[in-house]
């Protein structure tokens, strides 16, 4: 019970059995195009918004680790600046002299300074240049522009950590000239004695962000975005906020990498934002760039809109198509029954249009015939009897004309044997000839009932007509035969070669021609075809008429403009019986003859209906 309410339900509400046909068609074409366009666009969506992230991840590491081989190859230029200036005379000078010494040697000190000069000169983006001896001694390239006194860098928080092997360091500060602070990166170095190699002093050179901020603008992944470096210890060494170099960094994200030399995340900061890092173990920084979360979702918030947009447009052009479709279904549907209550009356003389050739345009066109057979059945039961009688009489019509159409080629022949007999009668052999192989000619036609005949057969009713022409030319004509026996039960088209001869006969010679030569040749071509050539020494055909011949050939043309009739006649036989693969072709040359070739089938000559009792008497 249960189950059968629980059919009902479906066939009522989801297959919707009691609805229109129209209701029905919109439905479910709603179904079938709402949920794939849906479930298409969603797919589309997350696919392309998780393979362009992926993209990006892997291009912003990919810019990280260019940007940390830069800064790198930036930073080794530094050091070799720097070990230039050691290894100057003038500088190497005053390492070497006494610790008392230094102080009172101007000239040395004066070198020097020079050597510091030269150096911040040579390069734009050396702010200055301090050199600090133990002694006391101290050497700065900006003097007195310098607002920050070089004793204060001892008091420094890095100032103990420079490292005493002769390896440089790196370290953010911030110089003051005049009225203004300018943050720099520092690299610092020990100095030693080139004698007694104690350390005597360190090299400060002030490198200031103008080479940063250059890497900065090209790296930064959106307009809110920025790059920045961090030191081993988590301090800023360089951020586009001045305010922050030298402090520590506010992410604990940050501070917690360890090892990971390459990488991305996101971090939550009042917003997300997408980070980007990559590690340089010769410097010990790591290089950062952030941009918020938001800004990179852009192409995929654009993507999404896309989708969206063209799921509605898509939803709504399949709405309207839709109802266009199912209307022009419908219509004809709705018009067919209307015609029919109007059959359940009675009225047979309605028709319903038919405007369209699928299934419900024939279910109309096959309703117009039913009604229009029963309209006819009623006029039949009347006429069936007037009908009978008409075809009684059109059929003994018919008999009739094809008695009468025997009795013309009967009378011809025997018409021809009665001539004969008075040839004979009256010793004219020539004459008697003639009527008798006209005569075998006419009987050849009537007995024959097949379209196909052997070969055999054939060429004893061209060697008839030959014969009958031989007495017309007398000495000027001669013929030859080159066959062999296996052609003898071959198939060929009844009356297939006279045609062609008496075509040579009455196209292919002039008074030109002193004596006429006919020849037939028959040759095997391959294992399936052979060929037939009758070969004249006639005037030849001129090269436009045989180029036209041979076109109509070609396409099988009915008309020749009245002329080789009977070369077409034999030619779309061949081809109906045999195949469009064979036919005749002709080939000429003006005044060097002409040669017709029939290209027929072997075939089992077991089929071949034979006459040849037609031809065993004289």
């Amino acid at each position: 019970m249960l189950k059968n309410k629980i059919l009902e339900f479906i066939e009522a509400y989801i297959l919707l059995k009691n609805k229109s046909i129209m209701a029905k068609l919109f439905v479910f074409s709603s179904i079938l195009v709402v949920f794939p366009v849906l479930a298409v666009g969603l797919i589309s969506y997350r696919t392309s918004s998780s393979q362009l992230e992926e993209e990006f991840k892997q291009s912003s590491i990919q810019i990280m680790e260019q940007v940390e081989t830069h800064i790198e190859y930036y930073e080794q230029d530094f050091e070799i600046t720097s070990l230039k200036i050691i290894n100057s005379p003038d500088f190497n000078n005053l390492l070497r002299l006494e610790k008392d010494n230094a102080l009172y040697n101007q000239e040395v000190t004066q070198d020097a300074r020079n050597v510091l000069k030269n150096a911040v000169y040579s390069r734009p983006d050396i702010s200055n240049i301090t050199a600090i001896l133990n002694n006391g001694l101290v050497i700065d390239t900006l003097e007195e522009r310098n607002y920050y006194p070089a004793t204060k860098i001892k008091e420094e928080y890095w100032y103990s950590s420079v490292p005493k092997n002769g390896m440089v360091m790196l370290v953010s500060r911030t110089l003051k000239i005049k009225d203004k602070e300018l943050p720099v990166i520092s690299l610092v170095r020990r100095l030693y004695n080139p004698y007694t190699l104690k350390p005597i002093g360190i090299l400060v050179i002030d490198i200031n962000f103008k080479r940063f901020r250059e890497i900065s603008s090209m790296v930064t992944l959106s307009e809110n975005g920025c790059f920045f470096i961090l030191d081993n210890k988590g301090h800023y060494v360089y951020h586009p906020d001045s305010q922050k170099l030298g402090t520590k960094v506010e992410y604990k994200q940050l501070l917690e990498l360890g090892s990971n030399e390459i990488g991305s995340l996101i971090i939550e900061n009042g917003q997300k934002e997408f980070v980007s890092y990559s590690l340089s173990s010769n410097l010990g920084w790591r290089f950062f760039t952030a941009a918020p979360y938001k800004d990179l979702r852009g192409p995929m918030e654009q993507i999404r809109t896309v989708i969206t947009w063209t799921i509605v447009i898509s939803l709504i052009l399949a709405y309207f198509w839709g109802m266009i479709f199912t209307l022009r279904i419908v219509r004809p549907i709705r018009r067919l029954q209307s015609y029919m209550k109007e059959v359940e009356v009675g009225n047979l003389g309605g028709r319903v249009k038919v405007e369209s050739s699928d299934e419900i345009g024939q279910l109309s066109h096959g309703f117009n015939r039913t009604v229009e057979r029963l309209s006819n059945l009623l006029d039949e039961v009347y006429v069936s009897k007037l009908k009978e009688a008409e075809m009684s009489l059109y059929n003994k019509e018919t008999e009739l004309k094809v008695l009468q159409s025997q009795i013309n080629p009967h009378f011809l022949h025997n018409s021809l044997e009665t001539i004969r007999g008075m040839a004979l009668e009256e010793g004219k052999e020539d004459i008697a000839n003639i009527s008798y192989s006209l005569g075998k000619l006419l009987r050849y036609n009537l007995r024959s009932r097949y379209p196909i005949v052997s070969f055999t057969e054939e060429i004893k009713v061209a060697e008839l007509y030959l014969q009958i022409q031989k007495y017309r030319f007398e000495e000027r004509f001669e013929y030859s035969f080159d066959i062999p026996d296996w052609a003898s039960k071959q198939k060929v088209v009844k009356f297939s070669l006279q045609p062609i001869l008496e075509n040579c006969f009455a196209h292919a010679f002039g008074n030109s021609v002193e004596k006429i030569t006919i020849n037939i040749k028959v040759e095997q071509t391959s294992e399936a075809n052979y060929l037939i050539r009758i070969i004249d020494n006639g005037k030849g055909i001129d090269e436009v008429v045989l180029e036209e011949i041979n076109r109509k050939l070609a396409q099988s043309s009915i008309s020749l403009d009245g002329l080789h009739i009977g070369i077409m006649n034999v030619h779309q036989r061949i081809r109906y019986l045999f195949g469009d693969e064979f036919g005749l072709s002709i080939i000429s040359q003006k005044g060097n003859g002409t040669e017709v070739i029939i290209k027929l089938p072997l075939v089992d000559s077991k089929d071949v209906e034979s006459n040849e009792d037609d031809f065993a008497r004289r």
